[in-house]
């Protein structure tokens, strides 16, 4: 090997293993071998369980590419039978040298002949080499056709020649097993979201629809950034980090009680308990009636305090935010109390029906909102034991962010400011504006996109939200992708 071929042989395997595109790795694994072996055309194999899938084939003397998304190849396998040549150096692992494929009687060249007679191509030198990798799993096999001379005549293969292209094809099979790897890794990395996202919907469909919504949005609008070759564009691995992210970020919701991430009012299943207590309140009145114990006209004042004490907490169970007059009111209720037949005394609200009816904004009390709160802290735990390759590293941490706010009022940690990466911000918008708009949400009803956006830019002032990013959003109308 001389000088210019080792120079020439390194900068092809640093190409080799620097590229990432699996296309584009194919067509230069054939590319090079042909370069450094000065040949004309070239077939590239791989191994399937039917037998060996013609991959790139490439003739440059009359112009002929083949393989990839562009120009599919569309031929049958060649079987695992060692009559072909392809087939035999790749079940015996050794490479075959034909010096001239109309004398050789070792192989069966049907092929090279049938593609000879549809293309006026001659098919004379071949040096077929295994494809196998650095633990010895064959991948395939490459085929290097008509070897040229200085003059550009057709001559064998020489054996310098060979033993260059074997170390080609070593480094070609490592790379492409490496990216059978990383595609393996892939793959695993999204039937794991597949598994967590299906356990969400086991618990909560509206939670899985939301989480869907999210990724609709985030695809569209990754894509307007790309239209509008914004400098903020995703390259391919951050653009499937963040969708990764937004796939995953409520994953913690899993051990959040379902009574209290369903929570549609305030008091929910326990407005029944009350209405019970309410009837049995009324019974107790009316056998004191009928004894003689508190006349008729105490009965029906009773009453009517009790039908209007009924319609005060249906009304607080549902509002969606409690006025002063109707909190004080509710205080007032919470304090009266009943005599059973027992002569024991019970309040007309335990207290944790007065503190459910307190709240003022939403349903939850501040001890099932904090519990709400934890999920974002349990999908940090959740995620941190995933072992995330190196480009995907970022997952954990943006997934757990999406309720932090630049203002430092958010949680689990309450950065603020730069601490929140611009992702996470994006990802916060994608969430709040989903929450506000989702049609399934058994506890409030969705609003109209203007309205969503207006509660989005308030939430810009009180510095909840990133403007920038918000104004990006709505400049993308990322809502109005369709699946």
């Amino acid at each position: 090997m001389t000088p210019k071929q080792i120079r020439q042989f390194l900068r092809m395997c640093l190409a080799l293993a620097a590229e990432r595109d699996r296309e584009k790795l194919l067509s230069a694994i054939l590319d090079t071998a042909m370069d450094l072996s000065h040949c004309d055309a070239g077939t590239l194999y791989l191994l399937e369980d039917d037998g060996l899938h013609f991959c790139r084939m490439v003739t440059r003397s009359i112009h002929i590419r083949q393989g990839g998304h562009a120009a599919p190849i569309i031929m049958p396998p060649v079987p695992l039978d060692p009559s072909y040549v392809c087939s035999w150096v790749v079940l015996h692992n050794e490479s075959i040298n034909v010096h001239d494929v109309h004398t050789d009687d070792r192989f069966n060249f049907s092929g090279s002949a049938k593609y000879d007679e549809l293309t006026g191509y001659v098919t004379k030198t071949m040096l077929v080499v295994p494809l196998s990798n650095d633990r010895g799993d064959l991948i395939g096999a490459m085929q290097l056709i008509n070897a040229l001379d200085e003059d550009g005549s057709t001559i064998p293969f020489k054996e310098s020649v060979e033993l260059l292209v074997r170390a080609i094809s070593a480094q070609a099979a490592i790379s492409v097993t490496n990216m059978q790897y990383s595609e393996q890794i892939t793959a695993l990395l999204d039937s794991l979201v597949g598994a967590l996202s299906a356990a969400i919907d086991e618990r909560t469909p509206y939670n899985a629809n939301h989480t869907r919504n999210m990724v609709r949005y985030a695809i569209a609008f990754i894509n307007w950034l790309d239209a509008e070759d914004s400098p903020l564009r995703f390259n391919a691995d951050k653009r499937r980090t963040f969708l990764l992210s937004v796939w995953l970020h409520d994953v913690g919701k899993l051990v959040v009680p379902l009574e209290i991430m369903d929570k549609g009012s305030r008091l929910d299943a326990g407005m029944e308990r009350v209405k019970t207590r309410f009837r049995i309140m009324d019974l107790l009145d009316r056998v004191a009636e009928c004894e003689g114990r508190i006349s008729a006209e105490e009965a029906a004042e009773r009453r009517k305090r009790r039908t209007d004490g009924m319609a005060l907490i249906e009304r607080a169970n549902t509002a969606g935010f409690l006025s002063d007059e109707d909190l004080a009111a509710i205080h007032e209720l919470a304090a009266l109390t009943y005599t059973d037949e027992t002569g024991e005394t019970h309040p007309w609200l335990t207290d944790y029906e007065h503190e459910c009816l307190s709240v003022r904004k939403g349903t939850l009390t501040p001890e099932e909102r904090s519990i709400m709160e934890s999920h974002a802290s349990v999908t940090a735990r959740i995620l941190e034991h995933v072992s995330f390759p190196k480009i995907y590293a970022q997952v954990p941490k943006w997934a757990a962010a999406h309720h932090e706010y630049p203002n430092g009022k958010g949680y689990p940690n309450h950065l603020s400011g730069d601490e929140i990466p611009w992702e996470v911000r994006l990802l916060t918008i994608l969430d709040v504006y989903d929450a506000l708009t989702a049609e399934d949400r058994p506890y409030k009803k969705p609003m109209p996109a203007e309205r969503a956006l207006s509660i989005l830019h308030s939430m810009v002032e009180e510095g909840s939200l990133d403007g920038d990013v918000l104004a990006l959003f709505e400049k993308s109308k990322a809502w109005e992708a369709t699946e």
